[in-house]
């Protein structure tokens, strides 16, 4: 007799590579539609509202994708949103500590030395992104533990 083999899960037997890129195309295209809303409302509204606004709703929309497209969860709700949410705080702030840190080190870094580290520290950040979004924030919900089976002298009998 062989021993049951464990059914395999929806999450191990989607590659992670094909995972990676759903979530590059969703938050890339989500970002780049971002950028152009900037561009559109911060003529009309002053700069660092627009921005705000539009961080909170593409990040409500990205959150949405990411779950629906890039990790296929049918997790969904405030708690998602808020988690997804602060790990956009954390990358925000990864990113702008590395910005603060050239400019410590540079006084007056070039455009092209600043884009590379803005860059390359927002990278790092969605690579940290995409694994707390994958193991955290829409992580499948464990599996019940099975009861102890009882058996032999432990098993106990009601009369």
């Amino acid at each position: 007799m062989t021993a049951p083999a464990h059914p395999s899960t929806q999450r191990t037997t989607r590659p992670l590579i094909s995972v990676f890129v759903r979530f590059v195309v969703c938050g890339g295209g989500v970002g780049l539609a971002a950028g152009g809303a900037l561009v559109l409302i911060g003529e009309r509204v002053p700069l660092v509202l627009a921005n705000a606004v539009i961080t909170v709703v593409s990040t409500v929309i990205a959150t949405e994708l990411h779950g629906r497209i890039s990790f296929r969860s049918a997790r969904g709700g405030w708690q998602v949103h808020l988690r997804s949410g602060l790990t956009v705080a954390v990358s925000y702030a990864f990113t702008t500590c590395a910005l603060l840190v050239l400019h410590a080190v540079q006084q007056a870094p070039s455009a092209l030395v600043e884009q590379a580290v803005y860059l390359s520290a927002s990278a790092v950040a969605g690579v940290g992104r995409f694994a707390l979004l994958r193991l955290v924030v829409f992580a499948p919900p464990a599996a019940p533990s099975p009861a102890p089976a009882l058996a032999g002298r432990d098993m106990a009998v009601a009369a």
